[in-house]
């Protein structure tokens, strides 16, 4: 079987199979955003059975936090205790890559007092309902948020992290800079296609440097990225394409699209087929891993999504069923789709089962 073929990234580290835990929020950590008890359990069920996990969003700063109790490396504080993720993670095999984050205008606002607190590219408020206008960076705070994002990972590097994933998904910050909806800059940071890429270029760069300056073993700098927004104007097929040609020039580690299926075509365009991986993986070739996700759960969907062109298969909602996924692939069974709150924490099993509907329409069942 193709996924249990290990894999050796151009610095020398080894994942033993090609499989992936996809980031996803826990909303469980400890009030100070240290990494709960109940989050370590968690971590280590699902590090057993698969080569490869990414935490959930681990913010780094006080404006980056998205979500209530999300874990942090905003400061020193927080290596102790992402050592001990990075540990157990580790413990059972799998590399650990921590995934970088910063809301941006995506923050929960009753998470911020001062919803001068949420900020953005530009003062544009996200297209949904009761969407707080988030406050415009100024250019010393472009700035100052690159180098929250290159200390965050200079602390992964002394907690014994294997990697970072810098989160430029899911309408989230990085993308907020990349989107012509979010960023109407006209300094450095805004405008054309080319200067809505300099924020990730400056940013890959700046943790690039941290690396080479404070890692003493290979340590992994991934990207992770939406091709697509259906708001107008929004990112388009054709922007992604040269935002990925830029990220192909950075020598990261890894590119990690972020889809709802790992066969979708264009969501803003019904009548174009063509399949997102078929469009991407052409430029990508085989110089960087790339990694997809999105309805893998079986078997046959691991091979095929290998078989068109990703290198890693990440799963989600596969995994928080299923911790065992790996041994269950292996043994060419189907895997367990029951939600149960004994192997993850209560504050993450609560805020599934309130969106129950959604997991019982694909087949889940909950274990109360």
């Amino acid at each position: 079987m193709t996924f249990q073929t290990p894999f050796t990234f151009r610095n020398g580290l080894v994942a033993r199979d090609r499989l992936v835990m996809a980031p996803m929020t826990t909303y469980s950590g400890n009030p100070d955003f240290t990494v709960s008890e109940a989050e370590l359990a968690y971590y280590q069920l699902r590090s057993r059975s698969i080569g490869t996990v990414i935490t959930a969003a681990t913010s780094v700063s006080d404006a980056a936090q998205a979500f209530p109790l999300q874990m942090s490396l905003k400061a020193d504080y927080y290596i102790a205790s992402q050592r001990q993720l990075a540990q157990t993670i580790q413990a059972e095999g799998a590399l650990a890559i921590t995934q970088l984050h910063h809301g941006g205008r995506m923050n929960d606002p009753s998470l911020h007092a001062d919803h001068r607190n949420i900020v953005s590219a530009s003062a544009v408020p996200a297209d949904r309902p009761n969407s707080v206008t988030p406050r415009a960076l100024t250019t010393h705070e472009v700035i100052a948020t690159i180098d929250d994002f290159a200390q965050a990972v200079r602390r992964a590097i002394t907690a014994g992290f294997d990697g970072a994933e810098l989160h430029g998904a899911n309408t989230y910050l990085l993308q907020q800079f990349f989107s012509p909806h979010s960023n109407r800059r006209t300094d450095a940071y805004g405008g054309s296609l080319t200067k809505r890429m300099t924020f990730a270029g400056a940013l890959i760069d700046a943790c690039q440097h941290v690396i080479a300056t404070h890692a003493t073993r290979p340590f992994l700098l991934g990207y992770r990225f939406s091709p697509e927004e259906l708001e107008e104007p929004g990112i388009t097929l054709e922007d992604t394409e040269a935002f990925v040609r830029f990220l192909m020039t950075k020598k990261l580690d890894f590119l990690h699209v972020s889809l709802r299926h790992y066969r979708q075509s264009s969501s803003k365009n019904p009548a174009d087929k063509t399949k997102i991986v078929d469009r991407l993986k052409p430029i990508i070739t085989d110089a960087v891993p790339f990694f997809g996700v999105g309805g893998i759960e079986t078997l046959d969907d691991v091979e095929a999504a290998l078989e068109d062109g990703y290198d890693f298969v990440a799963t989600g909602m596969t995994l928080l069923a299923d911790p065992d996924w790996g041994v269950r692939l292996r043994a060419k069974q189907l895997p367990r789709k029951v939600l149960d709150v004994a192997t993850m924490p209560k504050p993450l099993y609560e805020r599934l089962k309130r969106n129950a509907t959604y997991f019982e329409q694909n087949g889940y069942t909950f274990s109360d």
